[in-house]
């Protein structure tokens, strides 16, 4: 969609979008009426002259397309002001329009507020009914903030000083200037010329003045912004129906989901890919844990261990090793005294034959909660890893920290971690697990646990797989508890209700769930290179159609900015979010609202990830849909 609005502006200022009709006239008479109504209004000392500017010629007439004959190129400095002046009473009432007042979408008027002309005549860019603005600074110009405008409190007002300003004369119209800088053939150069140091980069004024214009008669270019308009108005509608399939994806998803519990192989995970349209490789994976964790995936075989008899072996095993010759006998007594208190709920879902339920004390030897304590950081020694360091199954080594050797003898006294252990975060978000890869030796920090298996009982991927099981928090008998950002406690830790499988289905589940995956990103990389070939085919199409070279995006640092969007929760649902509804559980959390960004930072997801769930949420009516996102100026640094 966003190529192909820039496909139509394109058109629009080349003269390819609307016939030209000889009755209308032509850009050259149009250009001789309004120099002439220029010099008369010199004389009259009522426009304001712009004299650097309009001593360049050519300087930025490169990459010039084809115009029709009837056309006549000219530059905005010489059909009308650049950063024209207000002349108002000081007890007068403008609008004052900070740069989140400007949309990127098209032709969206100011949101500005009313203030007394004193307070910004002085130190802000003048701006009045009929004139055309344009950002100047980087990102807001490669993003197309720009506007005419219109509607200010007695037809003038003030902006941010970041806004480049032209007010034409008769015969220009002004929304066939803002169709001109809102252009690939305008902005795509424009990148280029584009001034200063990176996250401060400025469109120059002399550029904003004399890039060549193309001027059609005034009637053609009322004919154009019609048919602009028009356009837009489909453009509107195509992504509406886009983002309203997107509310349906979910419903579509779990549908075809349900064909793994038919045949779990790569033609079933191909039907979900094909037919869910814009599947969410994430939510596939979720599916197939949920799948896996209450033996959807595997055929039960009457003739193996059952996992009653395996949870009796694995108490056998866990006394020995709880023995009085285990190192830390505090802990093993611990562990021991806390088995004896573990009890399953009366009532819960049923299980394939030969499986059961189990709290994870029961399923594992070792459940050790960490009681690690805010040190000192160390530029090396032994690798800390934190709650963060915690996602999507798996252990990673961003934003890297370390101990010293005696912080981790210290600290490590109850149960040293090891490669295969189970770990799983209690806070920031809850329930995130994995297990420590071989031949890396780590500390843990703290609000999170670790799980030892007994050896040749439970496969450790099993119980990861099973942890991972979107469900799993619904299940936790001791609630979370806190006031800001909650957090479980150890017991609800320990009690953690899983379903155990018999040790030979548990390999079986663990090789097929691996298969699975390896499947699902397989599609997904698929769908991804689809979508990026799309990309690259709709973006040459456009370069070709235009004859603009499209400029890769570099990195840089966006003005201080801060996301003001408030979530709420849909309060009308008749049942607590569950695991499946992690952000409307923090809602909950909050009294059903917060901000944007506050939600996303408590999630703890990556940010593509979050805005995924999010729009999840929102189709399965968990979170009411926002109102259109608003961005306020912050201080900088």
């Amino acid at each position: 969609m966003k190529r192909l609005r820039e496909l139509v502006y394109f058109l629009a200022v080349t003269g390819s979008l609307c016939p030209q009709k000889p009755a209308e006239g032509d850009g050259a008479t149009l250009l001789r009426s309004i120099e002439a109504l220029r010099s008369e209004r010199i004389k009259r000392r009522e426009f304001k002259r712009s004299p650097k500017p309009e001593g360049l010629s050519g300087a930025y007439a490169d990459d010039l397309p084809a115009i029709p004959p009837s056309w006549v190129r000219t530059r905005l400095v010489d059909i009308g002001e650049i950063s024209p002046k207000n002349d108002q009473s000081d007890q007068a009432t403008g609008t004052f329009a900070p740069m989140s007042a400007i949309s990127e979408m098209h032709r969206v008027a100011i949101d500005g507020e009313e203030r007394p002309w004193v307070e910004m005549k002085k130190g802000y860019t003048h701006i009045a009914d009929g004139d055309v603005v344009v950002a100047k600074i980087t990102p807001c110009f490669e993003n197309g903030k720009a506007a005419v405008v219109s509607d200010l409190a007695n037809g003038f007002g003030a902006g941010t000083t970041e806004l480049h300003v032209f007010r034409p004369l008769v015969g220009i119209e002004p929304s066939f200037v803002y169709l001109f800088v809102r252009s690939p053939y305008f902005r795509t150069a424009g990148i280029e010329h584009m001034t200063g140091t990176a996250g401060q980069k400025r469109l120059p004024s002399n550029y904003f003045a004399t890039r060549p214009f193309p001027l059609p008669p005034s009637k053609e270019q009322q004919r154009i912004v019609a048919k602009v308009d028009e356009l837009m108005a489909l453009c509107d509608k195509l992504e509406a129906q886009q983002q309203a399939n997107r509310r349906l994806f979910p419903l579509l998803s779990d549908a075809t989901n349900s064909r793994l519990t038919e045949i779990a192989d790569e033609t079933a995970l191909d039907a979900v890919f094909r037919k869910a349209g814009e599947v969410d490789p994430f939510a596939v994976r979720r599916s197939i844990l949920r799948l896996a964790a209450f033996g959807k995936l595997t055929r039960q075989d009457p003739r193996a261990e059952s996992a009653p008899e395996l949870l009796t072996r694995i108490a056998t095993a866990r006394d020995r090793l709880l023995g009085e010759d285990y190192p830390n006998a505090t802990e093993a007594k611990t562990q021991r005294k806390k088995q004896r208190q573990q009890r399953l709920p009366a009532e819960l879902p049923a299980l394939p034959v030969g499986w059961t339920w189990a709290t994870l004390m029961q399923a594992t030897a070792l459940v050790v909660d960490c009681h690690n304590k805010t040190a000192p950081y160390t530029t090396s020694g032994i690798r800390l890893i934190r709650t963060t360091n915690i996602r999507n199954g798996e252990m990673n080594f961003l934003e890297p920290k370390f101990v010293a050797e005696a912080t981790y003898e210290r600290w490590s006294a109850r149960c040293p971690p090891e490669s295969g252990d189970l770990l799983i975060t209690r806070e920031a978000p809850m329930g995130e697990v994995c297990i420590i890869p071989d031949g890396v030796k780590i500390c843990m920090g703290q609000r999170m646990m670790l799980i030892r298996t007994v050896p040749e009982t439970m496969n450790p991927k099993f119980l990861l797989y099973s942890l991972m099981e979107p469900g799993l928090l619904d299940r936790v008998q001791d609630k979370p508890i806190g006031a800001t950002v909650k957090h479980l406690r150890v017991g609800g830790v320990e009690t953690l209700l899983l379903p155990v499988a018999p040790l030979e289905e548990q390999n079986r589940i663990v090789a097929l769930v691996e298969q699975l995956f390896v499947v699902v990103d397989r599609l997904a990389a698929k769908r991804e290179k689809r979508a990026s070939v799309a990309e690259s085919f709709a973006q040459a199409a456009v370069d070709a159609i235009t004859g603009t070279a499209s400029q890769e995006s570099k990195p840089m640092q966006a003005p201080k900015t801060e996301l003001v969007t408030r979530l709420e929760m849909n309060r009308e649902q008749n049942r607590t979010p569950g695991a499946d509804e992690p952000l409307a559980a923090l809602l909950a959390e909050q009294d059903g609202a917060l901000s944007a960004k506050a939600l996303w930072q408590r999630s703890g997801l990556a940010i593509d990830a979050f805005y995924q769930q999010l729009k999840t949420e929102m189709a399965a009516g968990w979170i009411i849909e926002p109102e259109p996102a608003r961005m306020r100026d912050v201080e900088a640094d």
